[in-house]
Formats: structure tokens, sequence, C-alpha cells
């Protein structure tokens, strides 16, 4: 039996802090499309007979539109022969459904209120909603059968996690010893996999596309493998993304010509591909006079990716004996500024944002 887990598709995002409204319409376009693709592609060519959605199918109701609803919806009911089971996660209301409309019939959901199993021959499929504090009867009210296969779902963030900080933590030790093979969670939108126990692992399956420059790296989903006979689960992760974002660090030391650092830049993401969206931040320790231009340096290469910023994160070496003794406005500004009773760093910085005014340069 094959089981596709999946998870923090956010299929209602708005993606338009940093895309012009024609590329966010695009991109909201394609994560539904990794939707559809999930479906018609990965889990026909698997012949996955379930679809774990580990919460946060859409993301807020602010943005939330009906169509992409009605859309879901008719993906879901396209594939009877696909059971999809939604738990819903700190993204995801009640408000997205409405009680008169009509749910496909292989669209089932879990609960806040107790744990919802759901059988698939040898196969138990268990899974609770939690929207805030974690109190211990949750994890004593779980009860599994050790000779069933036994996968877990839940969504948000495990104790030992540095991630978002938005959802309920969850206490890994609580569920440890429970008769878990494999537990399936959502909110962590990259995927990793560790040991639960003995028997047992616990995995974040990621998001299936990147949204955000905090969400570079591989994107997908997690195709899982049951032999019955074997009481066996093993685990692959499927990339999917039809769009990666990147967000390379480039040490741009010692240049200064506008040339030079424009063509470090494109040597160095030259290997990217092309459809992606990449933010470029420099690096390094350079001198005021480098002449860092990073909208023009964005525009030089906008051509070449889907989508492509610079952003400027070096730091500035100061000759301040070159200034000390300088007949010239830039010498008389530092000598002011040095004269000041404030702190080494703040001077540093004032007299960096200084130079570049006087200079004609983005400060």
């Amino acid at each position: 039996m094959k089981i596709i887990h999946c998870a923090d598709l956010h299929l209602d995002s708005k993606m338009e802090s940093n895309l012009s409204r024609e590329k966010a319409l695009q991109r909201k376009e394609e994560l539904l499309k990794s939707f559809e693709n999930l479906i018609t592609v990965h889990a026909q060519k698997n012949s996955a007979g379930v679809i774990i959605i580990a919460g946060d199918l859409f993301d807020t109701l602010k943005s939330f539109q009906k169509t992409v609803k009605k859309q879901v919806f008719h993906l879901i009911q396209s594939h009877p022969e696909i059971t999809f089971l939604y738990l819903k996660g700190n993204h995801d209301s009640e408000s997205f459904f409405e009680a008169q409309e009509r749910i496909p019939e292989n669209l089932k959901f879990f609960s806040s209120e107790k744990w919802i199993s759901y059988d698939f021959g040898k196969v138990c499929i268990t899974g609770r909603e939690i929207t805030s504090f974690v109190p211990e009867d949750v994890y004593n009210e779980l009860v599994l059968d050790s000779g069933r296969i036994n996968i877990v779902v839940l969504h948000g963030e495990i104790v030992k996690s540095t991630g978002k900080s938005d959802a309920p933590f969850i206490n890994l030790s609580k569920l440890k010893n429970k008769y878990i093979d494999y537990l399936a969670l959502g909110h962590i939108h990259s995927y990793s996999c560790e040991r639960l126990d003995k028997r047992g692992v616990f995995c974040y399956s990621g998001c299936l596309e990147g949204r955000g420059f905090d969400e570079t790296g591989p994107k997908g989903y997690v195709l899982l493998d049951v032999d019955e006979e074997k009481n066996s689960v093993s685990q692959e992760f499927i990339e999917t993304s039809i769009r990666k974002l990147y967000a390379p660090e480039i040490n741009i030391t010692n240049l200064e010509d506008y040339s030079d650092i424009l063509n470090k830049i494109s040597s160095d993401i030259d290997s990217i591909s092309r459809k992606s969206l990449v933010k470029v931040i420099l690096k390094g320790e350079v001198s005021e006079a480098a002449d860092i231009m990073t909208e023009s340096f964005a525009r030089q290469l906008e051509s070449d990716f889907f989508f492509i910023k610079v952003e400027n994160q070096t730091e500035i070496k100061i000759d301040y004996e070159k200034y000390r003794n300088d007949i010239s406005l830039k010498g008389e500004f530092v000598r002011t500024v040095e004269s000041q009773n404030l702190p080494e760093e703040k001077k540093a910085r004032i007299i960096i944002a200084g130079l570049k005014a006087l200079s004609g340069k983005e400060v």
C-alpha cells in the first residue's frame, strides 16, 4: 500500500511580498498546480490510495478565496480512488467550510475533541487537531494496537525544534513507545525525518512549494510504502516544486568597481536554474568607495530569473587615518563624528551612512 504525506500547502497565499501582481498571480496558480500534480501525477504513478494533509491546506481567512476551495474540491472529487485525510493546522479555520456545502465523500477530517482513526486493512491512521496548549490527557488518550501498522498525524512544533513558534508544541517523549510506526507532522516547511523510538520515526514532509526566502531548499512530499506482511513502513522524500528559492551569500571583499561586483554575482549564481526565485546576499568587508548598487544589480540580472533581488550585508572598512588630516567635507565630517561621545559601533554606522551620502550613493 502506498500513502502520500504532505503538509503546509497554503494554497490561497497572496504571494505579493516580493513579486509583482502578475507574477504573484502566477505563483498562486503554481501552488495549486503543485497540488494537482501531487494527485494526477505522483499519486497516480505510485498507485497511492491515501493522501494525508497534515495541516495548513489553506492560509488565512483574509486571503481565502472560495474559487480556490472549489478547485481543490473538484480535484479531490475527481479522484474517488484516493482517500484524502485532512487534519487542520494553525492557519486553517473552521470557517473555510460552510455547513451547507457538499464535502467530497473521499475527503475525511480529524477532530480537536478526540483522536479519530481511519482503517485501511492492517493500517490505522490516527490524528488529532491541536490548536493550543497540549494537555497531558491528549497523549494519555492515544491508545494504539501494537499489532496494527500505526500512522499518527499531528500539526505543530516538536519541543526540540527551533523553527516557527506560532503553533502548539508537541512533546515527542509523550509519544514514544505507543506503537507508532510513522508520525506524520506538519508546520515546519522543510523535510526532516528522525527516529521516534525503536519502532517508529517522525517526519515533517515540508511544503510543496517555497513561498518566501525563509523557505529555500528542496520542497515536496513523503511517499510511504507499507508492507502489511512484514509490518513495516518505509519512507522516501520526493521533490516536486515547480520553482525553487535560493538565497546565496556572495563574498565581495575588496571589490570596489560596479562591473567587478556584478561579474562576481553573475558568476556565483550561474548554476542556478533560470526559473528560480533568487535573493543574492552580498557579504564581506569593502571600502566606502565600493560601488554597491543593489537595485541596479537586480535590474541587470532580472531577465535571467523568474525573480531576483540583491541585498547588501557587507561591512564597510573605514580608513580613518585617510580622513583625519584630509582637508575636505568628508574629512571634517569624520573628525566631527569621531569627537562625539558615542559607542564606536554607532560612530562607524554614522560615518558609513554619511560618507555614502556625501558620495551620492545609496544609504
